[in-house]
């Protein structure tokens, strides 16, 4: 594939276009590319970090990252529909999507290829499959290729907002609004590297909102996500001063939940061969319900 650098992209780092280019794949998967030589500037080969001219050539090769395999599990989890190119899984809280540093097994992935014979290698053999994740006490659907051509199409139609996704998050206290979008700038924590802040600069993130139900000391809320940033729901959740019920890394511990109450109740997308609209949702899971139920309604004010 060969691009030409745009007014908008030129002077940024050439792993930084890319990465604004291929969303599907992790920034550590572009730098390896780059190293192995499957990415050329102006027809050679060059650093990551290069700062890319206006009018220059990039020319890429998709390529797998070679790591450790991810072991086929028996994990439990609910396939809502499948085909020839692709699933939609219902992932239920606690479960984390993909083999990592930190977590070597027991993930989704490993599930996936337990049950699945054929994914999509464009994201690498530990993240067979992934076009998109949900955090591990995140609950509800997600979408997962079977080959690189739902891939890209999947990705594609996420990137450019074609793919829309809507999630429930019961939020601490209440809104003042019944409405409204939040639009800010999402970066790494200064603090905590393994969290995501409201910041100056970074990556835009656009999420929508509308109140659901309110209750006396909390509301029910749906989120519609314009991008798809790490923890997105749950930072802009923080930045209205209400964070989500659970969230232990961006509000409060909660007794007897396991996590935020936050669920992907909502997936629709063009489907990438038959390009037939294709939608699903999924009710919120019991733990999640009978939390709910126990609230009090919030007073009529007349």
């Amino acid at each position: 594939m060969k691009i030409k650098v745009m007014e908008t992209q030129q002077s940024k780092r050439l792993d930084m276009v890319l990465s604004d280019l291929l969303p599907q794949f992790t920034r550590a998967h572009i730098k390896k590319m780059i190293e192995e030589g499957n990415v050329l500037l102006d027809g050679k080969k060059v650093k990551a970090g290069q700062s890319v001219k206006l009018g220059q050539e990039i020319e890429y090769t998709i390529s797998q990252v070679k790591e450790l395999d991810a072991k086929p599990e028996q994990i439990d989890f609910d396939i809502v529909y499948q085909d020839e190119d692709l699933l939609v899984v219902n992932k239920p809280q606690g479960l984390v999507v993909h083999p990592c540093s930190s977590t070597k097994s027991g993930t989704l992935v490993n599930g996936l290829v337990y049950h699945i014979k054929d994914l999509s290698g464009i994201n690498g053999v530990l993240r067979p499959g992934i076009v998109h994740r949900l955090d591990k006490n995140t609950s509800g659907l997600m979408l997962v290729a079977k080959n690189d051509l739902a891939h890209v199409s999947l990705a594609e139609q996420i990137k450019n907002k074609r793919c829309v996704r809507r999630y429930l998050a019961l939020l601490e206290g209440n809104l003042k609004d019944e409405k409204g979008e939040i639009q800010t700038y999402l970066s790494r924590s200064k603090t905590d590297r393994k969290k995501m802040a409201v910041s100056e600069s970074g990556k835009i993130a656009i999420s929508q909102y509308k109140v659901i139900k309110r209750f006396t000391n909390a509301c029910l809320v749906e989120f519609t996500l314009k991008t798809g940033r790490t923890h997105q729901i749950r930072v802009h959740a923080k930045y209205l001063n209400h964070p989500v019920v659970g969230d232990v890394e961006y509000g409060h511990a909660e007794k007897g939940l396991a996590g935020q109450l936050l669920h992907s109740y909502y997936i629709a997308f063009t489907h990438p061969r038959n390009q037939k609209q294709m939608e699903f949702t999924i009710p919120l899971p019991s733990y999640f319900e009978e939390y709910i139920n126990k609230l009090k309604p919030q007073a009529v004010e007349f």
